[in-house]
């Protein structure tokens, strides 16, 4: 089964990208962050960073794009495709209220016909390959049947679909059974997203969704960037060493770097057994060289966490039994 590492915003940029598939190889597809194209038809600063592909060198990229208008997405993804990439990401997922309120990203689930004619616009004449990350609708999931619907009649090159509403936002359980549906339904290939934090998982994943053929993780991978292989300390504080000097090239200093460190941190304490308990002294600290101090008292005394065994799958593939061949559970 593919891996592929989800975009966080202000976490998994180009130089994190690049570390990351410098020191854990294994990611089958990276994904940037979204790029937003506006009316003026021109990629910023902070998107061409993201997107050059001199600055993602070795990395497997595949540019997302959140936008409502099928003229902007075309505009962007003609950009992407004189850059080099054959494939763009069309975000339909996003749930965050400041992105859904202009109808963009899960916003698009609310307007069936909206969401139409956006993609009769893309798939008019797409310059690239096209993917769709989406959610299921926006409070019921029972509203993805004619979601999926609608996908089915465009020639989508894959389909990423993260099994919760626009209103659960990434919380309470996926609804697996609508994924499960969506496995014999689905025209488009399918990639399963969602609460993955383990090897373990995307391994009980690939069981449970033998036809997906892909898995997308995200928060998991930046928890544990050595998800996919050996656990190694000394790795993973190289690791942490070449981000923190990138980060303080690229940011002019230490001291806009922390806060970017801090956020990566506040994943990272869970590859360690007990590293919750250093949550509020790395909330409090406030100078690069507490941080810095904090950080080597993890690794020099906290053991990395037990990713072996019955632990290495989350209780959400532990229970039931799911086959996607069945019919049972049609959407």
């Amino acid at each position: 089964m593919r891996v592929y590492f989800a975009p966080l915003e202000g976490i998994t940029d180009y130089i994190y990208r690049r570390a990351h598939r410098r020191y854990f190889p294994g990611v089958d597809r990276y994904f940037t962050p979204f790029i937003s194209p506006a009316q003026n038809h021109v990629f910023t600063h902070k998107e061409l960073r993201q997107a050059l592909p001199e600055n993602n060198a070795g990395v497997p990229l595949v540019p997302q794009l959140l936008t409502k208008k099928a003229e902007d997405f075309l505009w962007a993804a003609q950009g992407l495709a004189d850059m080099g990439y054959t494939e763009v990401n069309l975000n339909v997922g996003c749930p965050s209220g400041t992105v859904t309120a202009k109808g963009k990203g899960a916003g698009l689930l609310a307007d069936r016909d909206s969401l139409r004619r956006l993609l009769d616009g893309i798939f008019a004449a797409p310059p690239t390959a096209v993917s769709v990350k989406t959610r299921l609708g926006t409070e019921d999931p029972a509203e993805f049947g004619p979601i999926l619907d609608i996908y089915n009649d465009y020639p989508i090159c894959e389909l990423i679909i993260h099994p919760r509403t626009r209103r659960e936002m990434y919380v309470g359980p996926v609804h697996l059974d609508v994924f499960e549906a969506a496995c014999s339904r689905s025209r488009a290939p399918l990639c399963y997203n969602g609460d993955i934090r383990t090897a373990g998982d995307i391994h009980a994943a690939g069981q449970r969704f033998p036809s997906a053929g892909a898995v997308m993780v995200g928060r998991g991978l930046v928890a544990d960037p050595a998800m996919l292989g050996e656990h190694d300390r000394d790795t993973l504080r190289r690791f942490h060493e070449e981000l923190c000097a990138a980060y303080c090239e690229a940011f002019g200093g230490p001291g806009s770097a922390i806060h970017r460190m801090k956020a990566i941190w506040m994943f990272m304490l869970d590859a360690f057994e007990g590293g919750r308990a250093y949550e509020k002294r790395l909330i409090k600290a406030k100078k690069w060289p507490d941080l810095m101090a904090l950080t080597a008292e993890i690794f020099g005394s906290l053991p990395l966490a037990d990713r072996t065994g019955e632990r290495a799958v989350s209780p959400l593939f532990r229970e039931g039994s799911f086959d996607c061949n069945s019919a049972d559970h049609m959407i």
